[in-house]
């Protein structure tokens, strides 16, 4: 049997679930433990490889993943909240390490994890590259320096296929700026205007989204003062990145004790 970790794919056919797929069979770090799919889907039962237009890799498409995660050591898990509450649950009876780069998770779906990392290591991230973490703790860093007379907008834009706005990103963003004020985003948030709105409050976090083309993902955190503007960014240009991120947080989390994590643990910046 192979030493290196066998790492399993959530959401195979997915454009996440197919980079995850590739960029484990190319890292030498892992293997390819199991892709799993939704039942009736079309891929069941065929090689991933060959599903994915290209070599067979020897693991065949399920849609039942107890097997495939009792066999693994992680899980890489780009899907849909549902989905993702009930994976945590299988992931933590096998033990499994499991990486979730699912957004759009409401706090109820996020309080459903709970359970799950008393058993094994969960590593939960809006985005999983290290230039968007980076940008986390700048934009927590610059909200804790400037009062509430600079106004903070998060704006990010998005391929035409994103279901769900605002990205999970702009979130992670968002609860960083709020974190640096000292307060909740939920109270201050501001994630639609239309028509006649009214003044800006003071001391709002607003949201805007962009969808079209094929954008990877772009954010942009303003503080915008009277006479000033600091504009932080990041632009993805490959999705690559969060697939290496994932990788690396699934091989970070092995050993580890059970508990939630983020990518700030995992790159050690906290």
């Amino acid at each position: 049997m192979s030493e290196l970790p066998g790492i399993v794919v959530t959401g195979a056919s997915g454009r996440m679930g197919q980079m995850s797929i590739r960029t484990i069979v190319d890292s030498g770090k892992a293997r390819l433990a199991g892709a799993v799919e939704r039942s009736g889907h079309d891929w069941i039962g065929d090689d991933v490889g060959e599903a994915m237009g290209g070599a067979p890799l020897g693991v065949k498409v399920v849609d039942d993943p107890l097997e495939p995660f009792a066999s693994a050591q992680a899980v890489l898990d780009f899907t849909a909240p549902a989905a993702t509450v009930e994976y945590a649950a299988l992931a933590a009876q096998t033990r499994a390490v499991h990486v979730i780069g699912t957004t759009g998770m409401t706090e109820a779906d996020i309080a459903k994890l709970g359970p799950a990392a008393r058993h094994a290591v969960i590593v939960r991230a809006g985005n999983m590259s290290l230039g968007v973490n980076l940008l986390t703790l700048l934009t927590r860093k610059v909200a804790e320096a400037l009062d509430a007379d600079f106004d903070i907008e998060v704006v990010e834009a998005h391929h035409r296929h994103k279901v769900d706005a605002p990205s999970g990103t702009a979130l992670m963003l968002g609860e960083a700026a709020a974190e640096g004020r000292g307060v909740e985003l939920a109270a201050v948030a501001d994630r639609g205007r239309d028509g006649i709105t009214g003044a800006r409050d003071r001391g709002a976090i607003g949201f805007s989204a962009i969808r079209g083309g094929d954008v990877v993902g772009e954010h942009d955190v303003i503080f915008a003062g009277d006479g000033e503007r600091i504009v932080l960014r990041h632009l993805a240009t490959d999705r690559q990145i969060f697939a290496r991120g994932a990788l690396k947080a699934a091989l970070w989390g092995l050993g580890k004790p059970p508990g939630q994590y983020d990518m700030i643990d995992v790159l050690g910046l906290k």
